[in-house]
């Protein structure tokens, strides 16, 4: 930190960028019950009206919002089952427009069968072909030399063959897998059919219901699980080394730090916000470019997670990468904010109509 008002950029180590056009998205026809019913009915319904033009904007507008709270790099996981191929590719155009660091990845899933339609997995079955146009999807962008992860949904929609694959995929281009790891009750145990691939580089997303070790780093995504109801993750149980993500509620990872502390309180009264700050700044070890990126903040007391735990009035007013403006004086400096808003809208409106539309 170079001054009181300044931290180096925030890391969001596990997004959802598809997920800004859902606000206002329309009721599902069936009420979920449970965190299941709520991927199938919800989630996945969405991730299956997915195109180009929407994953565009709702990368860009994500991003946009990112930089607005200070966060310069986002570990995003992406699935648009009928629009696979290029994916990777306009998440990573949209985040350059606006600026910012993107490590994207494909999260593969045997949850479609060949005929597209959803099934429960049978974990000896074959790969199915969406997930073998995934995993091409996500070794072409590895190809290309840039950041980027092996995505899996979860283990527990995916065959032994596609995690199998997925895991030899990944340390053949030196890189992690980016995987839910029991996050509902459906997923609980997923620890035992991973761990046999699991090292240092991957990313085990929630871990609320994880019941043994599991090699990685935990990625605490306190909103979302409150949100899901799925329960509290108790991450600071674990030695592995914690980070924060958002999974697609926004990019605002000081607000993520605020609540993990709250969490953490909640629990246990001995919680300190500085392990919560910890968090935070941990993701800085998996995006190592943003310990040089410089976010100026509204408030004296940056360094102060005591402070920073009790302060809802912060807000971003400059922010710098690679030595260059992305934010000046509260304005995105490569786009228009307004226009790119209008942009996600005029999407968020097409998925919501195929979504009202849809069985």
């Amino acid at each position: 930190m170079t001054n009181a008002y300044t931290t180096p950029g925030l890391v969001c180590a596990h997004h959802h960028l598809y997920s800004s056009l859902a606000r206002g998205m329309p009721a599902p026809k069936i009420a979920p019950h449970n965190f299941l019913s709520t991927l199938e009915n919800v989630w996945w319904k969405l991730d299956a009206a997915l195109d180009h033009d929407m994953i565009y904007w709702s990368a860009a507008l994500g991003a946009a919002e990112a930089l607005l709270s200070g966060t310069t790099a986002i570990i995003d996981h992406h699935e648009s089952p009928n629009c696979i191929e290029g994916s990777l590719d306009v998440i990573h155009a949209a985040c350059t427009d606006i600026g910012i660091r993107v490590i994207p990845c494909y999260g593969v899933t045997d949850r479609w069968d060949n005929d597209g339609k959803l099934q429960e997995v049978n974990t000896t079955s074959p790969m199915t072909q969406g997930a073998e146009l995934g995993l091409a999807e996500t070794k072409r962008y590895l190809l290309s030399d840039r950041p980027a992860m092996v995505g899996v949904h979860a283990a527990f929609t995916c065959t032994d063959e596609t995690l199998d694959t997925a895991a030899h995929l990944a340390t053949e281009f030196h890189t992690g897998v980016h995987i839910h790891v029991a996050e509902g009750q459906d997923d609980r145990d997923a620890e035992s059919r991973l761990q046999k691939y699991a090292n240092d580089d991957w990313l085990i997303v929630h871990g609320v219901h994880l019941q043994k070790p599991i090699a990685g780093t935990i990625v605490h995504n306190p909103r979302s699980n409150m949100n899901n109801a799925v329960g509290y993750a108790r991450p600071a149980q674990w030695r592995n080394r914690i980070a924060l993500g958002s999974d697609g509620i926004d990019s605002n990872m000081m607000s993520e730090f605020q609540l993990a502390f709250i969490a953490g309180r909640a629990d246990d009264i001995s919680f300190s916000p500085d392990l919560a700050w910890n968090w935070l700044f941990n993701g800085s070890q998996l995006v190592p470019d943003t310990q040089n990126d410089v976010v100026t903040w509204n408030y004296p007391h940056m360094d102060s997670s005591w402070h920073l735990a009790y302060t809802t009035s912060l807000h971003v007013t400059d922010v710098s990468i690679n030595n260059e403006f992305v934010l000046f004086e509260g304005k995105l400096t490569k786009v228009d904010l307004e226009e790119t808003r209008r942009k996600a809208e005029e999407q968020s409106r097409r998925l919501h109509h195929a979504l009202a539309m849809s069985e």
